[in-house]
């Protein structure tokens, strides 16, 4: 896969592509990097897509924004102007995990079809966010409100500890040796962990981005884990009756949070049959 770069909504975006043809635009979460789209990007490809896969803002390659923004609806704006640059058209489709699947939900209006996976519709995750087990499993979100986050997240094992938490049995020193290139600055670390300020309100909404509408707001796939640690599948429950019609919501059996990466084969077929070939 070849890594390039693109000017979008202020920020100089770094990204990895493979393939030609409609838009298929991938978004990571944390802590993870585009790499973690490596079984995927392929496949589509393959089908006739141009999968790309974005840095997100703040995760190296791509810059640190200069607006210090990193909220829900920062993402969106990314989105909307990395479909323009990138040529997206009618035609597009995304595909987005953990945090790349809050801007999915925004703006999914916008794709031919839309997949999210591991982090349920926005009102799903907030009605389920402050049960007992979910909080036990949210220790990190609270942590990363206060000063001691950045120390926390750069101290030895821990960023190990969540992926081992989320994705229990899977081995991801590959995965991690692309984290540590892309948040081995502290200033990258911040920005990721920007994102968790900005959900709290810990950091108030930057103003400069258009406001996102609350709902859903196209027909989407979402694929949840059913031994995720993040975020347990009790969360997917509700995810169906919240999505709009034509929308599916899909359990994966024998898989935690980072569902795409600890099985592949399986995430490929049900995303590739839901997206269908490229036009």
């Amino acid at each position: 896969m070849e890594i390039r770069t693109v000017h979008a909504n202020g920020v100089e975006f770094s990204y990895l592509a493979v393939g030609e043809g409609p838009l298929a635009l991938c978004l990571h979460g944390f802590p993870d990097t585009a790499h973690t789209w490596r079984h995927l990007m392929p496949a589509l490809a393959e089908r006739g897509y141009r999968a790309v896969a974005p840095f997100m803002r703040g995760y190296a390659p791509t810059e640190i924004p200069s607006d210090g923004a990193y909220e829900a609806a920062a993402l969106a704006a990314d989105v909307r102007a990395l479909h323009e640059e990138l040529g997206g058209g009618d035609d597009a489709v995304i595909v987005g995990h953990d945090w790349g699947a809050f801007p999915v939900y925004a703006t999914a209006g916008r794709f031919r079809r839309a997949v999210a996976l591991a982090v349920p519709p926005p009102a799903v995750l907030m009605s389920g966010f402050l049960a007992y087990e979910q909080l036990k499993r949210s220790f990190y979100v609270f942590l990363f409100q206060t000063g001691l986050a950045e120390a926390a997240a750069s101290a030895p094992g821990f960023l190990e500890g969540l992926w081992r938490d989320w994705s229990p049995g899977y081995d991801p020193a590959e995965d991690l040796a692309f984290v540590r290139r892309s948040l081995g600055e502290p200033a990258n670390l911040s920005a990721a962990i920007g994102y968790y300020r900005a959900m709290l309100g810990t950091t108030p909404p930057s103003g400069r981005h258009p406001d996102v509408e609350p709902g859903v707001t196209g027909p989407v796939l979402y694929l949840h884990g059913a031994r995720d640690g993040c975020l347990g599948a009790e969360l997917a429950e509700g995810a169906a009756a919240v999505l709009p019609d034509g929308s599916r919501a899909e359990l994966v059996e024998d898989a935690g949070h980072f569902l795409h990466l600890e099985r592949p084969g399986e995430v490929n077929r049900r995303v590739l049959d839901w997206l269908g070939p490229a036009r």
